[in-house]
């Protein structure tokens, strides 16, 4: 079974003539499916009003598809996170008559510039994404160590507590024991599902529901981490070299109040110190409240006042 979660951003039209409506909230699910293969489309329906509905459809994908209709400041900012996420492969379709030529200045210099240009067509998109979901599966090694952030989380009768996330890192299997973050509590995965059909494992990038036993949906929030795997850490102050985006028009100073986001989190923080290269500053940050992670993930520093623009840049985690 090989499963793909894509980003589509841009025009709001294109993942609906694409896939199959799943689940809205700040971000809206569309599914595509053929055999055993599956696609997730993920649409940050909230966005340009909220800034994280953006963030969280392209740090849950592995792919994108670029949507540009018009040549304006949202599509600035649109580039500007999938290059700091590191979102380094995708497609892009063009409409309204817009040119490569006049798209690849923009994309220059980042990780988009290698996005394969295809079709505005719903038909030749689906059958395109499907297939190379197909040419994807995997297979499970030894032991289990892997993550899943928490988007939603619910209640169902007669299962229990039932988490939906992508796996954001490596695979575990049913009846794993596993660790929920922040609350270091230990539960037991009892189910998978993967577009509402058992599986025995959920690999990076399956969107998957999880049925678990040892904790009420009450406890939990979005931004939790489920995880098997023993590096994964919290951290209350981000402390490094950041790099801003070079379109970040002003130095980071002291006494800033930023949000860091990594996963499916978007944390509040203060700048306590900033030194050095304005371009790439040492930063010190106190955090409003735990990140997790693993050690060595990079966070994206998000300024909400920022007006066109509020991807600041980002900054590596011990």
């Amino acid at each position: 079974m090989g499963n793909i979660n894509v980003a589509v951003v841009g025009g709001k039209d294109f993942a609906p003539s694409v896939g199959k409506k799943g689940t809205v909230t700040d971000v809206t699910f569309y599914e595509i499916k053929k055999g055993n293969d599956s696609v997730t489309l993920i649409e940050p329906s909230k966005y340009p009003d909220k800034l994280s509905s953006l963030f969280y459809a392209a740090s849950m994908s592995e792919y994108a598809i670029l949507v540009v209709d018009a040549m304006d400041a949202r599509l600035g900012e649109t580039i500007v996170m999938l290059d700091s996420v590191g979102l380094n492969k995708g497609w892009i379709v063009l409409r309204n008559f817009i040119q490569k030529e006049q798209l690849d200045p923009l994309l220059a210099g980042t990780c988009l510039a290698d996005y394969e240009h295809i079709e505005d067509d719903a038909v030749k998109t689906r059958e395109m994404l499907i297939s190379f979901a197909g040419t994807l599966s995997k297979v499970p090694g030894e032991g289990s160590r892997g993550s899943c952030p928490v988007d939603s989380h619910f209640n169902v009768k007669g299962v229990g507590t039932v988490v939906l996330g992508s796996v954001i890192d490596g695979y575990f299997r049913k009846h794993d024991k596993m660790r929920v973050l922040p609350l270091d509590k230990e539960v037991v995965l009892k189910s998978i599902q993967k577009h509402d059909i058992d599986a025995d494992f959920a690999y990076q990038g399956d969107h998957v529901g999880l049925a678990l036993r040892g904790i009420d949906s009450d406890e939990l929030d979005r931004g939790y981490v489920l995880t098997t795997d023993s590096s994964v850490k919290m951290t209350r102050s981000v402390s490094g070299r950041a790099r801003m985006v070079k379109f970040w028009p002003s130095p980071v100073k002291e006494g800033m109040v930023l949000h860091v986001g990594h996963w499916m989190q978007m944390v509040p923080g203060r700048v306590e110190s900033s030194s050095g290269d304005p371009k790439n500053p040492d930063l010190r940050i106190a955090l409003e409240s735990q990140i997790i992670h693993k050690p060595g993930d990079t966070a994206l520093m998000m300024y909400l006042e920022g007006g066109k623009l509020r991807v600041m840049g980002s900054i590596p985690l011990e």
